[in-house]
């Protein structure tokens, strides 16, 4: 009865009487409503590899550095940039399959290893093979916008999302001068863009039309959502129901707001997003194109009504929307050759952490001995306790780290010098 009470008070029961909360308020409140429903896979297929980005930006430092070998001097002052603190020497004695370091005079220089070279051949060469699949892919994307151009600097922003080079402007562009050119209308540097000079119809057909095509039926979205979700399959059929709009038609004649409208803009970002190679894309990135592409402003909340089509995360706290469709459970149906290449290095890359780990833990448990720590806390333990001790030992699992004073020492060893 009291919290009856102090609900009426705060207007919670009953008729709602106060005013309509804020936009932001609300505009969240429904997100994380929609959001709620979570895909283990899915949400496993999203984690993103920090360490693996990490040693991907210094692989691209060192490449970049005469005779590709450079001071971790040099690197050190780079890590601001790559948001990570420590010591770069630590950092890169973790990875030794893939980072060669040794000491020269007084300083310590670092270049790739062998293996990794191979890795970065490997992926020059499937990047030189797939270039016409690129040049299509950068074709298809300007089919869509609106005035057939796209900003640069936009453009970058998700250029590893699309496997564009780093320099797509110097090694693509030029190439091909009846495709594309480079123009900047109003003068400022931020205002340079791509713009297309010939449509090919042949590529103004999407994904769905193609599949449409080749099963001799109309074209149609596909649903991987489980039977149970009675009322989602009801909206995606009745959503289904109403003609496919490509992404590639002109949509002046099509009223904003509209179920049409709608239609158009879902057919888009699934085209886009079945154009990168892991088949998904930050939402605020994407939000960037909204002028070219016509998107609306509350582009998250449309594609959250779509749950059949779209799965929408907020993994680190990142709203990320992937194609269910693309995914057999938390794996890649289709993986670009590019991807392929890429996935190789960060195996390369976990191989030499783990060895890294195996390494230091053995260095550990000796000083420890040493020390007579651990003849103390031995005869302590139950056996059940020495059973999973020695299986993570095994798999070199770091564990504890919900322990203060444990991760204390993991800092520790993941940043202090073994030699101080």
């Amino acid at each position: 009865m009291v919290t009856k009470i102090f609900l009426q008070n705060l207007n919670y029961w009953g008729p709602r009487v106060c005013s309509p909360l804020p936009f932001f308020l609300d505009h969240a409140r429904s997100f994380s409503l929609w959001s709620m429903k979570k895909d283990p896979d899915l949400e496993s297929s999203l984690s993103r590899n920090r360490r693996w980005i990490v040693n991907n930006q210094i692989k691209n430092i060192i490449l970049r550095y005469p005779a590709q070998v450079a001071p971790v001097k040099f690197i050190q002052k780079k890590f601001k940039t790559l948001d990570l603190k420590g010591k770069a020497l630590n950092w890169l004695k973790k990875y030794p399959c893939c980072f060669n370091v040794y000491l020269e005079g007084d300083e310590y220089y670092c270049q790739l290893t062998k293996r990794m070279m191979s890795l970065v051949e490997e992926e020059e060469t499937v990047k030189d093979i797939q270039e016409p699949v690129l040049v299509k892919r950068l074709t298809k994307l300007l089919m869509m916008s609106s005035n057939h151009r796209l900003n640069v600097m936009k453009l970058n922003e998700l250029k590893r999302s699309f496997g564009f080079p780093d320099d797509y402007l110097i090694r693509i562009v030029p190439k091909h001068p009846k495709t594309f050119r480079i123009v900047n209308y109003s003068g400022r540097r931020s205002a340079m863009e791509i713009e297309l000079l010939s449509w090919n119809p042949d590529l103004g057909v999407s994904a769905i039309e193609s599949l449409g095509h080749s099963q001799g039926s109309e074209p149609q979205f596909s649903c991987t959502l489980p039977s149970t979700w009675v009322k989602s399959w009801e909206r995606f059929c009745e959503f289904n129901a109403t003609p496919y709009i490509s992404p590639y038609l002109d949509t002046s004649h099509l009223v904003e707001g509209s179920k049409e409208m709608e239609k158009r803009i879902i057919s888009l970002v699934h085209e886009l997003l079945s154009l990168t190679l892991w088949k998904k894309l930050s939402i605020v990135k994407l939000g960037h194109f909204r002028r070219e592409f016509g998107l609306p402003e509350k582009l998250n909340v449309l594609l959250l009504k779509h749950p059949g089509i779209f799965y929408v995360s907020n993994r680190y706290q990142i709203y990320t929307v992937l194609l269910r469709e693309a995914y057999n459970g938390s794996e890649l149906i289709d993986k670009d050759p590019l991807l392929v290449v890429k996935e190789k290095f960060g195996e390369l890359m976990q191989e030499g952490l783990h060895e890294y780990n195996q390494r230091h833990h053995l260095m550990n448990l000796e000083k420890k001995r040493k020390k007579g720590t651990m003849m103390g806390s031995s005869a302590k333990k139950k056996p059940r306790s020495s059973e999973i001790s020695e299986q993570d030992d095994h798999e070199g699992n770091l564990g504890g780290l919900l322990d203060p004073e444990e991760r204390k020492r993991f800092y520790k060893v993941l940043f202090d010098d073994p030699a101080s």
